[in-house]
């Protein structure tokens, strides 16, 4: 299992940032190769579930992920939200927070725990390298985008 945390900083309100974040198919224009589908209807609350397809050609897997908790920012309050990754090759969980940051820029807290089926274990520093790679890539695009 590899586990890693991204932080930023975002010159944006909280509720933008948390839409920006939160918004799953804008996922598949961050994330390369990756098309998001969500199968539950909206809006997103505890219990949707969508998957990241991430595929070149025929050669692809399913990143399917269930929405666990689900509390958006409110009033100044921090917005938290965590997913479950259930897919046959992908599991683990990610958690995205954000909270007031100096002057009057939200901060953003990514979490992450990947473990890769049949992948052994002395690949984890590798995979948590790549993961902060992509996913560092993606909560930039994401934040920069609206």
């Amino acid at each position: 299992m590899a586990q890693f945390l991204l932080e930023r900083t975002a010159p944006l309100p909280l509720d933008e940032a948390w839409r920006r974040l939160t918004t799953w198919p804008r996922h598949g224009q961050a994330v390369p190769l990756t098309r998001v589908t969500v199968l539950t209807p909206p809006p997103t609350a505890e219990g949707t579930v969508f998957v990241a397809r991430t595929a070149l050609g025929p050669l692809g897997f399913d990143d399917r992920m269930e929405v666990t908790v689900w509390r958006p920012p409110s009033d100044g309050e921090p917005g938290h939200c965590r997913l479950e990754k259930r897919g046959r090759l992908v599991r683990g969980w990610a958690e995205i927070e954000v909270r007031p940051g100096p002057g009057g820029r939200t901060r953003v807290t990514w979490r992450e725990e990947l473990d890769v089926r049949l992948l052994p274990g002395v690949f984890d520093g590798l995979l948590r390298g790549a993961g902060r790679w992509v996913f560092g890539r993606a909560v930039n695009r994401l934040l920069r985008s609206g």
